[in-house]
């Protein structure tokens, strides 16, 4: 005869976040957005609209996640399913904040292939890279956090 419980899903504390499935994505996102913040930061800036977007994306991404991090490292949850929702629209507005910024930032990089030196390109293009994979790792956490939620 099947069980009609439910199982309950806790959301992690303390060094647990290291171990689970979505909160284990969080030190890639900070690793990959620090490195598109580094990069952009590095290269000339022109023109500055895009790279603009791009660093605030960036910055902003890297800041609140880290509080995020903190916030599930020290237990701040409490274990409620409005944390699991609030985490889903996080990432999802992450997911698609980067999506925009890499856009922008793969524009303006075709654009100076000829216009710039080959250093600021070189620099450029790996920007682009990383964004792109710091854009592919939040929507996978933000699937798996809707996942979660739903199941909370």
């Amino acid at each position: 005869m099947a069980s009609n419980t439910a199982t309950l899903v806790n959301l992690p504390s303390g060094g647990k976040i290291c171990t689970t499935i979505p909160d284990i994505l969080y030190l890639p996102e900070l690793i990959f957005g620090g490195l598109v913040w580094i990069l952009v930061a590095c290269t000339l800036v022109v023109p500055q609209n895009p790279q603009g977007w791009v660093m605030f994306v960036s910055v902003f991404c890297f800041v609140m996640t880290f509080i995020w991090t903190m916030v599930f490292a020290c237990g701040g949850h409490n274990n409620r399913s409005s944390w699991a929702a609030a985490d889903f629209i996080y990432h999802f507005i992450a997911a698609f904040f980067y999506l925009s910024a890499s856009v922008a930032l793969a524009k303006v990089t075709l654009e100076a292939k000829d216009k710039s030196n080959f250093k600021n390109y070189q620099l450029d293009i790996s920007a682009v890279v990383f964004s792109y994979v710091a854009t592919l790792l939040y929507f996978i956490h933000t699937i798996l956090s809707a996942i979660r939620w739903k199941s909370f």
